[in-house]
Parts: C-alpha cells; structure tokens; sequence
C-alpha cells in the first residue's frame, strides 16, 4: 500500500502510555460444542461481534510494565492514521453519492488495556469498535498477531482489518447496529448468531468498498487485495474453530466462514458502493 508521506487523520487517540492497567474483560466465551471455552478467539481478531460489547464483563485487576515506543510502533502509528484518513475520505464521499453526511469515528490506540464505554479492553480481544462512545480500539501488537499467528502478512492485511472496523462504524451510523441489537432480546443464541454474521460479511462488504476507492486513487500495489482476501479468510469461523476446538460448530459461528468473508469482501470490492451490502435481503444458506 502506497503510505508514506500522505496525509494522516486528526481522529487517533494515542493512549499508549497512560494504559496497560485497570480492569480487565471477562475470561472468555463460548463458542459452542461440549462447553468449551476459548480465550477471546473470536476477539481475537476483528474485535468480535461489535453487538456483544454491550456491555462487556470486568473483573479482576491486572497491570503491565510501562510502554516504551520503538521506532517500529512509531511506523505503525503513521500507517494507521494515514489508512484511517484514507477511510474518511472514502466514506465521506460514498455517503455524499446517497445524500447522506458522514460522521467520522476515532481510532484509539492503546498498549496493553484501556477503558471504552463498552468495558475495558485488552490487547487479547483484537481491535473492536464500541458504538457506545462510536471509536475503534486497537493495541500494535496487533500487527504482529495477524502475521504470526493468523499468516495475514503485508501492510494491506491491517488496512482490512481497520477498514473492516470502520465499517461496523458506517453500520453504526446508518443505524444498523442499534436496530440489530434489539433483536437480542428476541431471538434464541442459535438464531442472534445468524444475525451476528450477517453484520460482519456486511462490514467486510464495505471493507471491501473501501479497497476499491482507494485503488482507484492509486494508493494499491499489486497484491494488496491478495492480502486481504487472506486475511478475511484466516478468521473465517471455521477456520478458527477447527484450530482451537478441534471441530466446526456452524450454529456457533458468529462472523461467517472464510470463504463467506473473502466472498463479501470481493463483492463489495467490485460494486464499490451500497447498492449489494445488504446481506439480510439473502437467505442464510445463500450468503
């Protein structure tokens, strides 16, 4: 991805060296099959469901040792905020083509833990976007989780996965996520899951918006797209709880398989637009 010397967004929030301490997120959860418990797998990586952070459970006090910035997180800071401007752009301009304002959401970049209005968040959860303060939270280890854990190598890679963010910011905005959340309240865990994903393939959809614009500003090199298409399908539920559970549990996926994730990525890659991110006008069988 062409970065370095473009403009950066006004919307980081450092907090890298004011966290690391407090609270800290509950154990875990489950993600179905014999009770079995994974350690924030699915928050692992793109934050989890963005509706399950309401709230999210604390206890327990932890700290850590004191941040020290190396020159590799300086980078890494300049890279998130010139993709971070890239999405403001992108949607600003996209909302502008349906008569609709675009309201910008912060990215705040933490070491360690930090409180949200959702909870406190550990760097173990991955980055997630909290609709109740509307800011995407992200630690920079993160960078290195994707690569060696997850084998999503390449600067695009991290550019989905914050662009996949903001768009549960743009979900949030069109007033998707606040109309979704209600139906927890209705729906058994079975059916909510069927919801959850349908929430996520639309947010990887408008990642895939978002690749597209950018490209044809000429920001993309050769294999970038290639790169998110891996990273969309390393956390694919299957693929994730064949890794950490030994089997896969379809009632239990929450963010789509990965063949659904690269799939919905691609599709809104080449509309470039709203017009097909609608994923609830299909049948479930058929996303």
């Amino acid at each position: 991805m062409k970065w370095q010397g473009r403009q950066g967004s006004s919307n980081v929030e450092d907090r890298r060296f004011n966290s690391g301490g407090g609270r800290r997120g509950g154990p875990g959860f489950k993600l179905g099959g014999g009770g079995l418990i994974i350690f924030a797998i699915i928050y692992l990586i793109m934050g989890g469901n963005p509706l399950n952070l309401i709230p999210m459970a604390t206890n327990r006090t932890q700290t850590g040792p004191s941040y020290v910035e190396t020159e590799s997180d300086k980078e890494k800071m300049e890279f998130l905020s010139v993709v971070l401007k890239d999405t403001e752009d992108v949607w600003a301009e996209v909302f502008k083509e349906y008569n609709l304002e675009y309201k910008t959401t912060n990215l705040v970049v933490f070491h360690g833990s930090v409180n949200s209005a959702c909870g406190t968040a550990q760097a173990a959860m991955g980055p997630f976007y909290c609709p109740l303060d509307k800011k995407i939270y992200m630690d920079l280890a993160f960078f290195d989780q994707l690569k060696n854990e997850f084998g999503a190598k390449g600067e695009f890679a991290i550019a989905y996965v914050l662009a996949h963010e903001v768009g549960h910011h743009v979900q949030d905005e069109l007033g998707i996520l606040g109309e979704k959340q209600q139906l927890r309240k209705q729906l058994s865990e079975k059916e909510y899951n069927k919801i959850s994903v349908r929430i996520e393939l639309q947010a990887d959809y408008l990642a895939g918006v978002f690749a597209s614009r950018i490209e044809d500003k000429g920001y993309l090199d050769i294999d970038d797209i290639d790169d998110a298409i891996r990273a969309a399908e390393s956390v694919g539920d299957d693929i994730l709880q064949k890794r950490y559970q030994g089997a896969v549990v379809p009632d239990a996926f929450t963010h789509g398989t990965a063949d659904m994730r690269s799939r919905w990525f691609m599709k809104g890659y080449n509309t470039g637009n709203f017009d097909e991110f609608d994923t609830f006008k299909y049948k479930y069988d058929d996303l």
